[in-house]
């Protein structure tokens, strides 16, 4: 039985809709809750995947919270080890950075629903594909992440350029939450930290409920497919990857 390490910031963040789909495949689950257990120090040799999910934190706060550079020192090895990595938002952002691509402040927080559009690469990508040439997705960050050197574009919004990407044939980063449920968007709306970031861009939450229950039933959809097709990754043949030695400080 194939085991699954998964990195949560938040409890507000869990795997949402991947959690029944990782769990319907047979795989066991390892949770390192980073906010009930700071000090966590996960080793990775007896899993054969890392799923890293998003936070209200960002990878700058790294002083402040040092499990992030456990997380960057993890993320490494089970690059190294040539095992599947998705993560998403911080998580991608995180992975990311490991590549050795900078992480700043968006111009323009993405809140809400926004229509992602494929590169021509994002189509033909064995995970990403089932979204076409353009699908509505769930966003909420207010960082990103430029293009690692090395890595495959696989798709964009109007307003942010790097939405996601693939670094050889396993590892992928997704700004964007796919794993949302109608249930999990009014948890966020009702968050008091999450408010502050709504009421920052101007946002309004009655237009994001109705763009909901518009694109949701969509989205999940798109998610099933996404998702299981990363999970396909898992328990393949594991490909070593030669990364440059970087010190997480």
């Amino acid at each position: 039985m194939s085991r699954l390490l998964v990195f949560q910031h938040v409890a507000a963040e869990p795997l949402g809709t991947l959690d029944p789909l990782i769990r319907r495949r047979g795989h066991r689950v390892r949770f390192a809750n980073f906010e009930r257990h700071p000090d966590a120090q996960p080793t990775v040799d007896r899993y054969r995947g890392l799923i890293v999910l998003g936070g209200p934190m960002n990878v700058e706060d790294r002083e402040q919270r040092a499990h992030l550079r456990t997380e960057l020192r993890t993320i490494e090895r089970m690059l190294h080890q040539g095992k599947p990595v998705l993560g998403i938002c911080l998580g991608a952002q995180l992975l990311a950075h490991v590549l050795g691509a900078p992480i700043r402040r968006h111009p323009q927080s993405e809140i809400g629903w926004y229509p992602l559009k494929t590169t021509e690469a994002g189509r033909e990508d064995p995970v990403l594909a089932p979204l076409g040439n353009e699908a509505p997705v769930f966003q909420w960050h207010s960082y990103s992440f430029d293009l690692p050197q090395g890595a495959t574009h696989l798709a964009r919004t109007d307003g942010c350029e790097s939405q996601a990407f693939r670094y050889g044939e396993h590892a992928y980063g997704f700004q964007f939450h796919l794993e949302m449920d109608e249930a999990l968007i009014e948890r966020w709306l009702a968050n008091p930290t999450y408010r502050v970031d709504l009421a920052e861009l101007g946002g309004d939450e009655h237009a994001i409920r109705a763009a909901t229950r518009q694109h949701i039933a969509a989205m999940q959809a798109n998610a099933h497919d996404v998702f299981n097709r990363f999970l396909d990754h898992v328990g393949r043949p594991q490909r070593r990857y030669t990364l440059p030695s970087r010190e997480w400080l």
